[in-house]
C-alpha cells in the first residue's frame, strides 16, 4: 500500500457529508422568511436593442402581485461591473462600461434583466411578468470577439471604440523592445512551431443555480442578503460599493452552496434588485434561478482565441514563446473578466519549461453576449492548453518524441527558486521525476503495441501528454478568527466559503492536531460578513494555503495569550509555562490547567478589565503564490466509422505540496477531470447570427456523465512542499481541469492518421471526429 493509499485510509469520512447526504443541508431556497414574497425577472429577448418604453400597468393588477421594479427604481445605484485595476498599452486603463441593475435605455445581451416582478408566489410572479410590455428597437449584434474587433463591426459602447476593452501588452517593462528582441530569436530559429486554437465558450452549470433572499430592517436601516456565494464578505464589499452605502448597513449570509467554481464570487444585478425591492415593498423577497434562466443570466467562461509560436534550436531546445490572445469579455466586464486572459493566463507561463523569453499580448473585446468570468481554472486551463498544444506541434515538426522533447526542456530542480520570464518565481518543484513517473504509470513505452492491437479492431488509438503548471493563491490576504463560545468548544471562523471543498474536514483536524484537543470540541463557521474576517473568496485553490496560514498564525497568537493568562492563574512566570495536548503546565511540575478553562478565565479577566484581550484571536496573513504542477497522460480510442471516442486510460501524477487530506485531494482531482473532459469532448455555448443562444438548456448543451469518465484512472502524487507557507501546501482544485483538456486533445491529434486531428478545436464531438477521420483517410490515400 503506497503513501497516498495510507493517507486516504486514515482520513475517515468528510465532516460535511452526514448532513448533506441526508438532505438536511441549508441551501439558498431552504430558509424562507415570514411574509416572504417571490421575484421573477423580465429579461431581454434581444441581443442588442434600445428600450423605447416599458408598460407595467397590466402586471400591477395581476393576481397576487406585490410590485414591479424597473430601471427607474435602480438608476441611482453604481455599475454592477467591477474589476481590479488593469492597465493596457500606453498605460490606458481597462474600460468598464456602466452595467445597470435593471436596464432602462438599452439591452446588450439576451437575458439582461429589465424588470423585476414581485408577487405572493413564484408562479404568480412569473404569470405577472408575462404582462410586462416592453417596446424594443433591435440593433445589429456581434457575438464573436474577432468579428467585434474588425472594422465596421457594430459598436457596443462609445467609450470603447472598435469594441476594444483593453490592449494588454504583457508583463515586459518595455513591451515593444521585448517584441523586437523575440522576433529576432524567431527569425534565427531552426524550428518554429505555430498553432491557432480556440478555447470555446462554456457554461458553468453548478448543481445549485444562483439564488438569494433579501430583507430590510427599517428601524436599523440594515439590509440582509442570504445568498449562495463563494465568500460572504467579498460579496458584501462589492454590493455596498455599488449601492453606495457603508458596509455596516449590509449583512451577507451564506450557508450551504451546491457548487460554485468561480460563478458565485461577485455581485450580480439580481441581488441588488432584490435589496432595493425589499426596502421599497417592505417585504423579504426571494429569487431562485431556474436552469434555463441560468443559461441566460449566469456569467460564462473561456472564449479565448490564441495564436502561439514556439522557437526551437537544432537540438529541440526551447528558445522563445510568443502568444497573441483575443478574449471575449461579453457585453460587460465580468468579475476579473479581463484579468483571466491577461494576468491569470500569463502567470502560468512558461509552465514546466525553461523558456527564457516570452512575448504575450492580449486584446479583450466587448460583444453582445453574457460576461465571461472565472470558471474552474480561470486562465490556467487556457494557458496550459495553448502551451501543451504548441509543444506537441513542436514535437511533430522536429520529429522528436513528445515525451523526450518535454523532458529535454524541463526546468531543473537545481534551478529552484526559478525566476520566470513573466516575473513570477517558482519556489519549489521537481519536474523530471513527475514526468518519468507519469510515463511509467501510463506504460508509454509500450503504447505502439496497443495502437497496433486497436488497429486490428478497426480503431484509432492515440496518446497525449500534458505537462501542467499553474499558479494558486490568487489574492494573498486572508484572515482567521478563533473564538471560545463556551461549553468546551473552540470555533474556527473563516472568511473563505466552503462550496464543496470540505473546509471543515480539513481545518478541524488541523487545529485539533496542533492544539492536542479532540476534534469533537471544534466547530467550523463561515459564511457571515458580520464576522469581519479579512480576505477574498474561495477561488484559485487558495483556501488551504491562505486560510491555513492564518489558522496556524492564530493558534500561535492565541497560545501566547494563553500562556500569559495561565501564568497568572498558576502564579508563575510566563517563561515557565509550556503548552501540550490541551493543557498549559508549569515546566518541571505536575501543575497544569486546560485550554478551555484558561479561555473561560481569560474572558472573566477581560470583562473585569484585568487584561485587554481574552483568548479570542483574529489574525491576517499575506501568503505568496504557489505553483502546483503535474503531468497527465490521456489514451484514447476512436471508431473512425462513427466518430465515437473513449478515453480508455487516464494517468495523472501531481505535485500539490503537502497533502492535508488524501481523500479530498483525490476527490478534487477526479471532479476537475470530469469538468476538463466535458470541455474537451462536448460542452460549448453557441450563439446564432442574431445573438440568440441556441444552447439554452441541457437538451442542447451537453454535460459529462459518469459513463464519459475513463474506466481506468491511474493517479498518484509526487509532492515537493511549498516553501512559501507554513503548511507547505500548493493547492489542487484546478489541476485536473488545467491538465486534462490538452492531454485529451493531444491524444486525439496523435490518434487520427494523416494529420486529420492535428488542428481540431474543442469540443471533439463524434461528428467532428468522424469528419477528421475521413480527412485523415483522404490524406493518407494521396
Amino acid at each position: 500500500m503506497d503513501a497516498k493509499t495510507n493517507s486516504r485510509a486514515a482520513d475517515g469520512p468528510r465532516v460535511e457529508d452526514n448532513v448533506l447526504v441526508r438532505g438536511r443541508g441549508s441551501y439558498a431556497a431552504d430558509a424562507p422568511l415570514p411574509h416572504q414574497a417571490y421575484a421573477y425577472f423580465v429579461r431581454s429577448p434581444h441581443a442588442f436593442a434600445r428600450i423605447a418604453g416599458i408598460d407595467v400597468a397590466a402586471a400591477l393588477v395581476a393576481p397576487g402581485i406585490v410590485g414591479v421594479l424597473t430601471g427607474n427604481d435602480t438608476q441611482r445605484l453604481g455599475g454592477v461591473g467591477r474589476h481590479p485595476p488593469l492597465n493596457g498599452r500606453g498605460g490606458k486603463p481597462l474600460i468598464i462600461p456602466h452595467r445597470p441593475t435593471l436596464a432602462g435605455e438599452r439591452v446588450t445581451h439576451v437575458g439582461e434583466p429589465v424588470a423585476m416582478v414581485v408577487a405572493e408566489s413564484a408562479v404568480a410572479a412569473q404569470d405577472a411578468a408575462e404582462l410586462v410590455a416592453i417596446d424594443y428597437e433591435p440593433l445589429a449584434p456581434v457575438t464573436d470577439a474577432r468579428a467585434a474587433l474588425a472594422p465596421g463591426a457594430p459598436q457596443l459602447w462609445p467609450e470603447a471604440p472598435g469594441n476594444l476593452g483593453i490592449d494588454w501588452p504583457g508583463f515586459a517593462a518595455d513591451p515593444d523592445a521585448n517584441a523586437r528582441e523575440i522576433e529576432a530569436i524567431f527569425a534565427a530559429a531552426k524550428f518554429v512551431a505555430r498553432i491557432a486554437v480556440m478555447n470555446q465558450r462554456i457554461a458553468i452549470a453548478s448543481m445549485e443555480p444562483r439564488g438569494a433572499t433579501a430583507s430590510y430592517d427599517p428601524a436599523a436601516d440594515v439590509y440582509t442578503l442570504r445568498a449562495c456565494s463563494q465568500g460572504a464578505r467579498i460579496l458584501r464589499d462589492d454590493l455596498v460599493a455599488i449601492m453606495k452605502i457603508p458596509k455596516e448597513r449590509l449583512r451577507v449570509v451564506t450557508d450551504d452552496v451546491g457548487g460554485a467554481f468561480g460563478l458565485k464570487t461577485g455581485a450580480y444585478p439580481e441581488y441588488l434588485a432584490l435589496m432595493v425591492g425589499a426596502k421599497k415593498l417592505k417585504r423579504p423577497i426571494h429569487w431562485m434561478s431556474g436552469r434555463s434562466e441560468a443559461f441566460l443570466s449566469d456569467n460564462q467562461a473561456r472564449d479565448i482565441y490564441s495564436e502561439a509560436e514556439l522557437a526551437l534550436d537544432e537540438k529541440g531546445r526551447f528558445l522563445a514563446l510568443r502568444i497573441r490572445n483575443v478574449a471575449n469579455l461579453g457585453a460587460y466586464v465580468g468579475s476579473v473578466g479581463a484579468a483571466i486572459p491577461c494576468l491569470s493566463f500569463g502567470r502560468c507561463l512558461p509552465g514546466m519549461y525553461d523558456i527564457k523569453r516570452i512575448d504575450l499580448s492580449v486584446r479583450c473585446a466587448f460583444t453582445n453576449t453574457l460576461p465571461t468570468a472565472p470558471y474552474r481554472g480561470a486562465g490556467r486551463p487556457e494557458a496550459n492548453y495553448v502551451m501543451e498544444r504548441v509543444v506537441e506541434e513542436a514535437a511533430r515538426i522536429t520529429g522528436i518524441d513528445p515525451g523526450k522533447l518535454r523532458r529535454r526542456n524541463l526546468i531543473r530542480a537545481s534551478a529552484m527558486p526559478y525566476k520566470t520570464a513573466v516575473g513570477t518565481t517558482y519556489d519549489s518543484g521537481n519536474f523530471a521525476p513527475i514526468l518519468d513517473k507519469a510515463l511509467a504509470l501510463s506504460d508509454y513505452k509500450n503504447f505502439n503495441a496497443r495502437r497496433r492491437e486497436a488497429k486490428r479492431r478497426g480503431k484509432y488509438r492515440g496518446i497525449g501528454i500534458s505537462c501542467m503548471l499553474e499558479h494558486a493563491g490568487a489574492t494573498p490576504t486572508e484572515g482567521a478568527l478563533l473564538t471560545f463560545p463556551g461549553n468546551g468548544t473552540l470555533a474556527v471562523n473563516l472568511n473563505v466559503q466552503s462550496t464543496g471543498q470540505g473546509h471543515a474536514t480539513i481545518f478541524i483536524p488541523l487545529v485539533a492536531d496542533r492544539l492536542g484537543i479532540p476534534r469533537d470540541n471544534i466547530v467550523h463557521r463561515h459564511g457571515d460578513s458580520a464576522l469581519e474576517i479579512a480576505g477574498y473568496a474561495s477561488v484559485g485553490s487558495r483556501s488551504a494555503m491562505t486560510a491555513g496560514a492564518s489558522v496556524v498564525k492564530a493558534i500561535a497568537v492565541m497560545l501566547d495569550k494563553g500562556r500569559h493568562v495561565a501564568a497568572q492563574i498558576l502564579e508563575t512566570g510566563e517563561g515557565d509555562i509550556a503548552y501540550r495536548d490541551g493543557n498549559f503546565s508549569v515546566v518541571g511540575t505536575d501543575r497544569r490547567i486546560g485550554l478551555f478553562e484558561v479561555a473561560a478565565r481569560a474572558a472573566e479577566l477581560k470583562k473585569r478589565g484585568t487584561i485587554p484581550e481574552d483568548l479570542d484571536t483574529k489574525v491576517t496573513t499575506d501568503t505568496p503564490l504557489t505553483f502546483p504542477n503535474g503531468v497527465h497522460v490521456a489514451e484514447v480510442e476512436i471508431d473512425p466509422e462513427t466518430g465515437q471516442m473513449e478515453i480508455v486510460v487516464y494517468t495523472a501524477v501531481d505535485d500539490c505540496g503537502n497533502v492535508l487530506n488524501g481523500m479530498i485531494v483525490e476527490g478534487q482531482l477526479h471532479g476537475a477531470l470530469a469538468q476538463g473532459f466535458g470541455q474537451a469532448l462536448m460542452e460549448q455555448i453557441f450563439y446564432d447570427d442574431n445573438g440568440q443562444p441556441v444552447t439554452g438548456s441541457f437538451q442542447d448543451y451537453a454535460m459529462p456523465r459518469a459513463t464519459d469518465m475513463p474506466p481506468d484512472i491511474r493517479d498518484d502524487l509526487l509532492c515537493v512542499p511549498a516553501t512559501t507557507n507554513p503548511l507547505g501546501v500548493k493547492g489542487v482544485g484546478e489541476a485536473g481541469t488545467t491538465a486534462s483538456i490538452a492531454a485529451v486533445m493531444n491524444a486525439v491529434a496523435d490518434a487520427i492518421p494523416g494529420g486529420g486531428g492535428t488542428h481540431l478545436d474543442m469540443p471533439v464531438t463524434a461528428a467532428r471526429l468522424w469528419q477528421a477521420c475521413q480527412r485523415g483517410k483522404s490524406h493518407a490515400r494521396r
